[in-house]
């Protein structure tokens, strides 16, 4: 076994079951998935520990249970369409295709979208990067069975609700009126929209508008 895996098995085994994630295939999925390749180089070494790491561009890749915790949220089952707001390295998406999720993934900064595209498509994974505000959702795709964002947000988008199924289940990190920012669950019922609260966290916040600018981040090779 390649010292990645011993060290993704490592993770799942302290940082993940050890807080109560228990979906088998989400914990698989952060066994298998390689998230020292959605790091830049320098910080490959410390891809598996229990911390948000920079990938440039003033964004961050979340803490392994912290993109666990949010995928168990998101209660998704193998086939279905899943929207996610925050592209970032691709960590998160690529652990929602190798569920067999079908991803659409919307990233505002141009190079993050471009260097996660390539990383995605290099593993065979069915995601599809855009570079635009993700505010807007991505209409054109709609409607989705899951919407996951992976910044913090001041509010649910409109977009986000509007294409959103019935039944449909939306995670989110927002900020709240006592300080910090919560994981959401909203749920579209036949009644209206359900929220549930869960973990506080900390995640960069979600920004309007596009960037294209670039740090010239050297990135852990495929």
């Amino acid at each position: 076994m390649r010292e990645w895996n011993l060290r993704a098995y490592d993770m799942v085994e302290e940082q993940i079951i050890g807080r109560d994630v228990r979906d088998a295939r989400v914990l698989e999925a952060m066994t298998s998935v390689p998230r020292h390749l959605f790091v830049p180089e320098e910080h490959a070494e410390s891809a598996y520990i229990d911390r948000p790491l920079p990938i440039g561009e003033r964004q961050t890749i979340s803490q392994p249970y912290m993109v666990a915790k949010m995928t168990e949220l998101l209660s998704a089952e193998r086939g279905m369409r899943v929207l996610e707001i925050g592209t970032g390295s691709g960590y998160q998406a690529a652990v929602l295709a190798w569920m067999g999720l079908r991803v659409w993934s919307i990233e505002r900064i141009e190079p993050l979208a471009d260097q996660a595209r390539q990383r995605l498509d290099g593993l065979n994974l069915n995601v599809t990067v855009i570079h635009a505000d993700g505010r807007d959702g991505y209409p054109s795709e709609a409607p989705y069975d899951r919407v996951i964002v992976t910044a913090a947000a001041s509010r649910v988008e409109l977009a986000w609700d509007n294409q959103l199924i019935s039944n449909g289940r939306l995670v989110a990190p927002l900020n709240v009126m006592t300080g910090g920012q919560r994981l959401l669950v909203r749920e579209n019922l036949e009644r209206g929209f359900r929220n549930t609260w869960y973990d506080y966290c900390r995640f960069v916040p979600l920004l309007a508008g596009l960037e294209k600018s670039s740090e010239g981040i050297k990135w852990s090779s495929l």
